[in-house]
């Protein structure tokens, strides 16, 4: 079936930014496999000063040891810019994360960043190849929160 252009461009911008919420979703449900589905089996991903991490199963493996500490995560995601090239594509997101532990549950971090996605489409379906975060700034907030 042939597609009107726009209508395919509109169809890809939207799986592309799903595939960017599904990420922040599944780290903050502490889903790892639907973290591993967003991404290529060669993914790499840096996440502020760390080094570069190389392949899917590390960058599952350092969110789940992180998130093991984390209580609660709670990412908000706006995407910017979506920039498709065929069966590639790069994207900006802004993104602020609450994060709060099980040992201090009234204090919440927050890091306030930026992504930059690349992405390709592997299968009919978009992926996460490459991700990094810079961050902004990071501040602690001490409130009545549950931590539930």
């Amino acid at each position: 079936m042939d597609r009107d252009p726009a209508v395919t461009d509109m169809l890809d911008r939207q799986a592309i930014t799903d595939v960017i919420y599904r990420y922040a979703s599944s780290i903050d449900h502490k889903d790892y496999n639907g973290l591993r589905a967003v991404l290529t089996d060669d993914a790499r991903a840096k996440y502020g000063d760390r080094e570069w991490l190389e392949g899917a199963d590390a960058i599952v493996a350092f969110n789940r040891e992180y998130g093991m500490a984390q209580s609660w995560q709670h990412h908000l995601l706006s995407v910017y810019h979506v920039d498709i090239t065929g069966d590639s594509a790069s994207t900006m997101t802004y993104h602020t994360s609450y994060q709060t532990s099980a040992d201090d549950p009234n204090t919440a971090r927050v890091i306030v960043a930026r992504y930059y996605d690349q992405l390709c489409r592997e299968d009919d379906r978009w992926k996460i190849s490459s991700k990094e975060m810079k961050v902004g700034w990071r501040e602690t907030r001490h409130g009545e929160g549950s931590g539930s």
